[in-house]
């Protein structure tokens, strides 16, 4: 019942409110961004070898990580420190999603949009798809996940924080001590922000999978797959857990698709099972140790 920090699998969430709105014939994944955003926002967020790609990103692009943007948060730019390290080195700020933008066109693109077979992991994308969810929307990001995800799947103990004064949620932990990231947390939003508990982080893994939240024929859809940090694949929203065989022989680890968090959180789906796991190890010096727990599970659960 402890409510903690899911980190980035806040994005499976965002996801889910994209795909709503697809469903609705209000967004389609290949609208442009410059055509839902102010120019403040999307102009010149992406020049790569002296060429501005900016207009030609769309959804897609953002939902798969195939736009070629920095990572506002983990990338360091040429003249300073990545913000991520800033905070692990103990210093919690806020930010704005304007602040997040600026801070990443200061660091450079990776890839022209669209790019075969390149992905990469930004967490800039999630911060101009929560804007446009507002803007779509006229409502805060906070408002449409209570009103089209927790509300209606009765959920009570998730929310997206916003206030660096909330102390519900678990600390987080870094290596051995807790890392007092109250400020930091209350400005992911739609890339980090939300808290929940393991019970209901599972309950919208199900729903998220078995069509409840949007028709389950967008899923297929979603499942193109990237290479973008081992062993995991981007697809359109969602990641793919899948062992190679040299590690998984057997294949007594099934593919999985879902997401997971820096703080060590996972939430994923077997589709072979129809079954879901989810929760956190709460250590962002080790996230690995969640995949580690959940195949030992995953593996007792498969013994007969």
């Amino acid at each position: 019942d402890q409510p903690f920090f899911i980190a980035s699998t806040t994005k499976l969430f965002v996801t889910a409110l994209i795909l709503q709105q697809i469903s609705r014939n209000k967004l389609s994944l290949e609208t442009p961004i410059a055509s839902l955003l102010p120019e403040t926002l999307w102009s010149k967020i992406h020049v790569f070898k002296g060429k501005d790609y900016s207009a030609g990103i769309t959804i897609r692009h953002l939902l798969a990580h195939t736009s070629g943007l920095p990572d506002y948060f983990g990338d360091a730019p040429k003249d300073g420190v990545a913000w991520q390290s800033r905070l692990l080195a103990g210093e919690d700020f806020l930010w704005t999603t304007e602040a997040a933008v600026e801070q990443s066109r200061r660091i450079a693109a990776h890839f022209p949009p669209g790019t075969a077979k390149r992905a990469h992991y930004s967490d800039t994308n999630f911060q101009l798809l929560g804007r446009i969810l507002e803007i779509r929307s006229g409502k805060a990001l906070s408002e449409q996940l209570e009103q089209e995800i927790i509300r209606p799947l009765g959920l009570h103990s998730t929310y997206l924080y916003t206030d660096p004064a909330d102390r519900r949620p678990l600390c987080l932990r870094y290596r051995d001590a807790e890392l007092p990231a109250w400020k930091a947390m209350a400005s992911f939003g739609a890339d980090g922000g939300i808290v929940s508990t393991a019970a209901e982080l599972r309950r919208f893994t199900d729903a998220f999978f078995q069509g409840e939240l949007f028709p389950a024929t967008l899923l297929p859809e979603l499942q193109v797959w990237n290479r973008i940090f081992f062993p995991m694949r981007s697809g359109i929203g969602i990641h793919l857990f899948r062992l190679p065989w040299i590690f998984n022989p057997f294949g007594t680890v099934p593919p999985l698709i879902g997401h997971s968090g820096l703080s060590g959180t996972v939430a994923f789906y077997d589709p072979a099972s129809d079954s879901s796991i989810a929760g956190t190890v709460n250590q962002i010096h080790q996230p690995g140790s969640s995949f580690r727990l959940m195949i030992r599970l995953l593996m007792a659960l498969r013994k007969p």
